[in-house]
């Protein structure tokens, strides 16, 4: 059986070479289509794939056709809007993600722009510590939690907002936790966004959440840019001088931020959280050992879709 491996942005070449190692130990055949710049050849190369490993790649009804011996589909990262859920359940296919392989990455990058948001954007001018502040985490998955980790070294007042982790949780890691939404806005001099995206959270961050901030407010997103209502965010930044929004996500009014509102809003130039050797090393390996288990044994533990 093969599992192939099909990214417009490949792995790094060490990735791959993990990838291939536990690939052809258990036994399967790996098949690797790199810088593909059409979808026809990915419908091709996908036709005798048992697995499938992706990046950022779309993985929509099209792909799930074109792969009639498809059982396995994971995505190497934490997001996976990417992958089509119901055409997958609706072909037979297991899509999957691996969580945490990337956390450290994307938390290390939080502190990265959150220091950059408060030293205002290393232009010259008196800017303020993290030390003494409170900082909010909406979610406290693997990445939030590793964001709390690397608050502490900081000095900083830990809080957070997830209806889904139990609090005994939160309070092992030293997290406060808050019971709303609007209580973490409006009591954290910082918030890190690390929802996913639903139908539930797409635009549910807006005007009514950010204009709770404190004074000299900062936003953090290294989650998806469809989680913020843009309408809302600039309804914001516009009424508030004082606040400042940066993320890993670049929103579809960049340009419009970026020319009204210069140095109080940074994007990066593409998404860069789990841009490091070390996660993009160990989601790859992770992918590649996901598929080995569901085909090998039918461990389906990381399964995203119903099956």
């Amino acid at each position: 059986m093969k599992i192939l491996v099909a990214t417009q942005k490949p792995f790094a070449a060490v990735a791959v070479e993990g990838i291939r190692k536990t690939v052809e130990e258990a036994g399967f055949t790996l098949g690797l289509l790199e810088k593909y710049t059409e979808k026809s050849q990915l419908l091709e190369a996908v036709a005798d794939a048992s697995a499938l490993i992706v990046r950022s790649d779309i993985v929509d009804a099209e792909v799930f056709d074109a792969a009639p011996e498809l059982k396995v589909v994971v995505r190497a990262g934490a997001g996976y809007d990417n992958i089509d859920l119901a055409a997958a359940t609706a072909h037979g296919v297991c899509a999957e993600n691996t969580p945490g392989q990337n956390s450290n990455a994307v938390a290390e990058l939080v502190f990265g722009m959150a220091v950059m948001a408060v030293r205002n954007m290393y232009a010259g001018t008196s800017g303020s510590e993290l030390k003494g502040k409170k900082l909010g985490l909406q979610a406290f998955g693997q990445v939030g939690r590793n964001v709390a980790r690397i608050a502490a070294g900081f000095g900083m007042d830990v809080m957070a907002f997830d209806p889904y982790c139990p609090e005994e949780v939160m309070v092992q890691a030293g997290v406060t936790p808050v019971h709303s939404v609007a209580d973490l806005y409006r009591d954290c001099d910082l918030v890190s966004i690390h929802i996913p995206s639903t139908p539930e959270t797409r635009g549910s961050i807006g005007a009514d959440l950010i204009r709770l901030m404190p004074k000299g407010g900062v936003l953090v997103n290294t989650a998806r840019k469809e989680v913020i209502d843009e309408a809302g965010l600039k309804e914001v930044l516009t009424a508030r001088p004082d606040l400042k929004y940066v993320a890993d996500v670049k929103p579809d009014c960049a340009a419009e931020l970026e020319a009204e509102f210069p140095g109080r809003v940074f994007f990066t130039p593409k998404k860069m959280g789990a841009q490091t050797a070390e996660a993009n090393i160990n989601a790859g390996i992770a992918a590649a050992c996901q598929c080995v288990a569901f085909l090998r044994d039918g461990d389906d533990r990381f399964r995203l879709n119903k099956a």
